[in-house]
Order: structure tokens, then C-alpha cells, then sequence
């Protein structure tokens, strides 16, 4: 554990000090976020921030390999590709931020980089179904792999649309599944908590929060598409290094937990984006317009027109992301039953300070 928590600290100090020099290298290239019809911030402010970010994860990935327990999660190639699909995605995100690509060449780009991590390892080896890996030909896992990247990229990019929001939930989702894979990997035959999906998640914590007190309301700097396809192309290569290369039989959770978590903690850590993402393309889809075209529909906006304040709708948001994700990783250690009464009772304040909180602020006020 000692070596997890030096690898989010450093994560996290990088990000924290090479932000602010990335932010005066994206104010000299004119790498600004103008406001559009759709945007909730009223100033032009700088974007970029997904390159202190990538600093952060490739500074804590050069530090594991020369740590005694760390170094192991090497031996495989799929670190290394994990880093190369990031410089990918990451450098297709930053020109976009400066120069905004059109669709097609960042879709080609996210292509890439989950190509890149495939074909180093980092890829779907069977699919965990009710308590059984169901092993598909090598060609679909690939393809299956590869869409879970994208899927994964998208949703996070999709959910950026408040100071902090997306890092946030990012960073609650990667401790979710740190402290999931973490608690599984001590159930294997031997025990070996020094995993790829843990190390990854460990350093995506750290990285946000070393970029989030930047990144929140007021936000200096934006993480831009250089942060967010990042970010999601990490939270995948975490989730499929784990979810698709254990066999559930191998889990000492319980026959419920073993049939159900590897999927459905993987789905919860994201549910929220994904839901967001959803919604989106449906919404468009009947009112006639392409499903990737914007608008101010989306889950904080709808927190916005509710009466939320800025920084009263992400942290609501962020409470939804930690019900979502920390309350499905906790049927691992609690009994069933504990587990979802005390996630019933979450959920019931979650809605109640959904609906009400505006009315009470503003009740106060008067």
C-alpha cells in the first residue's frame, strides 16, 4: 500500500506544478475555450490542462518501474502501451485544444490509442458473465475492446461541461475501482495486490487531485480535450486490464459478488457519464438532430436550470458519482443486505438534495 500512496502523491504533486506552466503555454498559443450559446462560463479561459495531467501519470509510471514491487507490473508491455496510447490520445487532444480538429481526424485518434494499448496487451481476454469468463474470437474481443475505449473517452468528454465536474468524477471513479481491484487482487491464487488496474487507478487519482483545485470553481484552466479523452482512455485501460483478464471463479467475495461485480462496478464507476451520453443521443436523436450535435441538455445543465448554483450542482454530481461507484464496490466487503440499506438511504438524501436544496437556499435567503 506504501508504494501506491507514493505513487498518488507524486502523480498528484506533478500535476499540481507543471499546471501552471501549462497554462501560460496554453494563454502563448491561444489554446482558449471561447463561450459558445451552450457553455456555462461567461470569460474565454484557457485550455490544456491534460497535459499537466499526462505529466502527472507518465512521471508516476517512470517511478513504479524503479520501485522494488512496482517495477513488476512491466514485465507484461501493457504499462508501456498504456503510455503510449496516452501520448496519442493526449497529443490529439492538445492540437484540438489549440486548433480544434474536426471529428473525424480526433475519432481516428482515439482509434489509435486503444488500437496501440490492444495490440500491447491491453485488451479484453474474455468477458466476465454471471460468475463465468465467456472467451469470444480473439478479432471481437479486440473490436469489443476498442469500443469500450471509445465509449469510455467519449463519456467523460461528454460530461465536461462544469468547473471540476469531469475530474472530479473521474477521480471518485478511479478510487472506486483502486480500492475494487485493490481488495480482489488479494483474493488471487497467490495473492498480488501490484496490478496493472490498480497501479493505473492509484496514479489517475492522483492526478486529479492534483489538477482539480486548478480545475474548480472558478476554474483557471480547463483540462480541455487534451484532459478529457485522456482521463477516459485511462479509467478504460484500469478497467479492462482487470475486468477482462480474471476469471470470477477466482473471487472469495461470495457467489452473488462474484457473478455480478466484475461487471456491474466497472458499469457503476461510469454510469453517470455514460447516462449523460445516453440521454444526450436519444434526446437529439427524436428532436432530428445528429446525436453529436451540442446543446445545453445535459445532466449539469439540467442541475443549473433546477436552481443549483456552479459549485452547489458539480458537488450534488460528485455525491451521485460516489453513491454510483463507492456503493457498488461496497457489496464486496458488506454484507448484501447491509450494503443496499445504507445505499437506499444515500440515494433517498441524494434525491432530496437533488430536488429541494434550491427551494430551501432560497427560502433562506428571503
Amino acid at each position: 500500500m506504501r508504494e501506491y500512496l507514493l505513487i498518488v502523491v507524486i502523480a498528484g504533486a506533478i500535476t499540481y506544478l507543471t499546471t501552471p506552466l501549462v497554462r501560460a503555454v496554453a494563454i502563448a498559443t491561444n489554446a482558449f475555450t471561447s463561450v459558445r450559446e451552450r457553455d456555462v462560463h461567461t470569460t474565454p479561459t484557457p485550455r490544456l490542462g491534460g497535459v499537466a495531467i499526462f505529466l502527472g501519470f507518465a512521471t508516476a509510471a517512470l517511478v513504479a518501474r524503479e520501485l522494488p514491487f512496482l517495477r513488476g507490473v512491466y514485465s507484461g508491455g501493457q504499462i508501456s502501451g498504456v503510455l503510449m496510447g496516452a501520448s496519442i490520445i493526449c497529443l490529439v487532444g492538445a492540437i484540438d485544444d489549440i486548433r480544434e480538429l474536426d471529428w473525424v481526424t480526433k475519432l481516428a485518434g482515439q482509434m489509435l490509442a486503444a488500437g496501440v494499448m490492444a495490440y500491447k496487451g491491453v485488451q479484453l481476454l474474455a468477458i466476465p458473465f454471471f460468475g463465468t469468463s465467456t472467451v469470444l474470437p480473439g478479432p471481437v474481443l479486440v473490436a469489443v475492446t476498442v469500443i469500450v475505449v471509445l465509449a469510455t473517452v467519449n463519456a467523460v468528454n461528454f460530461i465536461d461541461g462544469l468547473d471540476g465536474l469531469a475530474v472530479g468524477l473521474v477521480g471518485i471513479a478511479a478510487l472506486a475501482f483502486f480500492v475494487y481491484s485493490y481488495s480482489v487482487s488479494r483474493t488471487f491464487n497467490p495473492p498480488n495486490v501490484f496490478s496493472n488496474a490498480t497501479f493505473i487507478s492509484a496514479a489517475v487519482l492522483g492526478c486529479c487531485a492534483g489538477f482539480l483545485p486548478h480545475n474548480f470553481y472558478p476554474a483557471r484552466l480547463f483540462m480541455g480535450d487534451s484532459g478529457a479523452l485522456l482521463l477516459g482512455l485511462l479509467l478504460a485501460a484500469a478497467t479492462i486490464s482487470l475486468t477482462g483478464n480474471v476469471d470470477p471463479g477466482e473471487f472469495t467475495t461470495g457467489t452473488v459478488s462474484a457473478a455480478l461485480l466484475p461487471l456491474a462496478v466497472p458499469l457503476a464507476i461510469l454510469l453517470l457519464p455514460f447516462l449523460d451520453v445516453v440521454l444526450a443521443v436519444v434526446r437529439r436523436t427524436l428532436a432530428g438532430q445528429k446525436p453529436w450535435a451540442p446543446d445545453r441538455k445535459h445532466l449539469h445543465h439540467r442541475m443549473l436550470e433546477i436552481g443549483h448554483g456552479h459549485r452547489t450542482a458539480v458537488l450534488i454530481l460528485y455525491m451521485w458519482g460516489a453513491l454510483l461507484a463507492l456503493g457498488t464496490v461496497s457489496f464486496a466487503f458488506v454484507e448484501g443486505w447491509r450494503a443496499a440499506l445504507v445505499i437506499g438511504v444515500c440515494l433517498a438524501l441524494a434525491v432530496v438534495l437533488t430536488a429541494f436544496l434550491p427551494r430551501w437556499t432560497r427560502a433562506r435567503r428571503l
